[in-house]
C-alpha cells in the first residue's frame, strides 16, 4: 500500500501489499459499483430473484413484507427474528491492483469477463495512528457493507461508528495501537488530525487493519482506487486470475480470494439451541438439526443470504419465486411444510415455513451425505454450477465466523 505521511505519498510497493486470507474483503468506491448480484430465474425445483436489490439502493436495507391476506403469521420482519444482514452479500473472488490505481477503463475491461458479476474498486493507504502504522480502507457504506462479512455487515452499531466517521479496525490493530473504543486519537496522514475508535470488527482481508467512510478517508487523503475486488462465482478462480491481469496489464497484481475448489466440509451442530428460534441463526441451526440431521446450518445461512438478504427480499422474482427462501409457488407446492409447531397451511412468506421446507428440500437430495450429495442438492435448489461455489464459499465464512 501507498504510505501517506507528512502532507505527501510516499509509495512503498508498486502494488497492493494485502495478503488476502479469508474470503470476503473490505472495499469502497461507490461511483465505481456494478450491481450486486444479478441472477437469471432458477431451472431448479426452488428459484432465487433475478432482480435483486442493488446493494446501494436504499430500498435495499429496509424490508418491505407484509403478513399476506388468510395467514394469521407474520413473516419478514414481523416475524420477530433478530440477526439477519441487511443486504444481499457479495463474494470477492479476486482483488488486484495497477501501479497508479485502478481507473474507470480498468473497471469497465474487467466487467466485460465472462462470469463477472460485480467489481467494486478501494481506495486506501497506510497511516499513523497514536504512532502505530496501520493499513486503511475507505468506502460509503451502501457500497462496501455486501463485501464484508456476515457478521460485520449484520452489526448495526459497526454501521452507526462508520457513519458516524469513525475508524473501525481489526482487534489486533486496535491492541497493537492501544486503541480504546469511543477515545480520540491522533493521525498523521495528508494532514494531521484526530479520529475516534468506533470498535473492532472482522474485516476479512489479512493486512488491512481499519477501515472509514468515503468523507473521512478524503480528509485523510487516502488513495483513490487502490485496487478492485472482482465476484465471478461462475469462473473457474485459476482462469479468472489470468483474464484479470489480461485485463488490466503485465504490472498487475493479482490475488486470488478463494480457494480452487471449494470444500464441502462444513460443520455439522450437534447441540443446537432448542425451542421457537429467536434469531435468523437460531433458525437456520435448528432447521438443519431438526429437519435435515447431518445438513451443516451454515448452507441453509448462505442459502438464506444469497436469496433474499435473510427476509430482506420477498419477491417476487421474475420467475415467481417468493419468501426467505425464494421457492417457485410450483415446488413449494410440493415441499412447503409448516415448521416449529405451526398450524394451518404453509406460509411460503413465513421463515419459520421456508427455512425448515428448504432443509426438507436439500435433504431428499442428499445434502446430509456431504461431499458430492451436498453439491448436487444445492445444485438441484438452483441449477448453476457457480451457484454451488458461492454457496459454499459463503457457509465456509460462516463457519469461521460462528464456529
Amino acid at each position: 500500500m501507498p504510505t501517506v505521511a507528512g502532507g505527501g505519498l510516499v509509495a512503498v510497493a508498486a502494488a497492493i501489499a494485502v495478503c488476502v486470507a479469508a474470503l470476503s474483503g473490505a472495499s469502497g468506491g461507490a461511483s465505481d459499483q456494478s450491481a450486486g448480484r444479478t441472477s437469471a430465474a432458477s431451472a431448479g425445483r426452488a428459484a432465487r430473484s433475478a432482480t435483486p436489490a442493488d446493494p446501494a439502493s436504499p430500498a435495499s436495507l429496509a424490508s418491505t413484507a407484509s403478513t399476506p391476506s388468510g395467514t394469521g403469521k407474520p413473516h419478514g420482519r414481523a416475524s420477530g427474528l433478530k440477526g439477519g444482514n441487511p443486504t444481499r452479500l457479495v463474494v470477492p473472488d479476486v482483488i488486484a491492483s495497477v501501479p497508479g490505481g485502478v481507473t474507470r477503463a480498468d473497471l469497465a475491461r474487467l466487467r466485460k469477463i465472462d462470469g463477472v458479476r460485480a467489481v467494486l474498486a478501494i481506495d486506501g493507504a497506510r497511516i499513523t495512528v497514536n504512532g502505530k502504522q496501520l493499513t486503511v480502507l475507505a468506502a460509503p457504506e451502501a457500497a462496501f457493507r455486501p463485501w464484508t462479512p456476515p457478521t460485520t455487515a449484520s452489526s448495526a452499531q459497526v454501521w452507526s461508528a462508520f457513519r458516524a466517521g469513525q475508524l473501525i479496525t481489526t482487534k489486533k490493530a486496535a491492541a497493537g495501537a492501544k486503541l480504546v473504543n469511543g477515545s480520540d486519537y491522533p493521525v498523521s496522514a495528508a494532514t494531521s488530525t484526530r479520529i475516534t475508535e468506533g470498535g473492532t470488527a472482522l474485516l476479512g482481508v489479512a493486512g488491512v487493519d481499519g477501515v472509514v467512510n468515503a468523507a473521512e478517508g478524503s480528509k485523510l487523503g487516502l488513495v483513490r482506487n487502490v485496487a478492485v475486488l472482482v465476484n465471478a462465482p461462475a469462473a473457474d478462480v485459476t482462469t479468472l486470475a489470468g483474464q484479470v491481469r489480461a485485463a488490466l496489464g503485465a504490472s498487475a497484481k493479482v490475488v486470488r480470494l478463494v480457494p480452487v475448489r471449494v470444500s464441502t466440509q462444513l460443520p455439522v451442530d450437534s447441540t443446537p439451541p432448542t425451542g421457537r428460534p429467536t434469531s435468523y441463526l437460531q433458525l437456520f441451526q435448528e432447521s438443519a438439526a431438526q429437519y435435515c440431521p447431518g445438513l451443516s446450518w451454515t448452507v441453509l445461512a448462505a442459502i438464506g443470504q444469497i436469496e433474499s438478504a435473510d427476509g430482506q427480499n420477498m419477491g417476487p422474482s421474475t420467475a415467481g419465486a417468493l419468501g426467505p427462501m425464494q421457492f417457485l409457488p410450483s415446488t413449494w407446492k410440493i415441499w412447503g411444510i409448516t415448521g416449529f409447531g405451526d398450524t394451518g397451511k404453509p406460509d411460503i412468506m413465513n421463515p419459520f415455513d421456508a427455512v425448515p421446507s428448504a432443509a426438507r428440500l436439500l435433504c431428499a437430495d442428499g445434502a446430509a451425505t456431504g461431499g458430492d450429495g451436498l453439491r448436487r442438492a444445492i445444485f438441484g435448489y438452483n441449477h448453476a454450477n457457480w451457484y454451488v461455489d458461492e454457496v459454499l464459499t459463503l457457509a465456509a465464512e460462516y463457519a469461521r465466523e460462528f464456529g
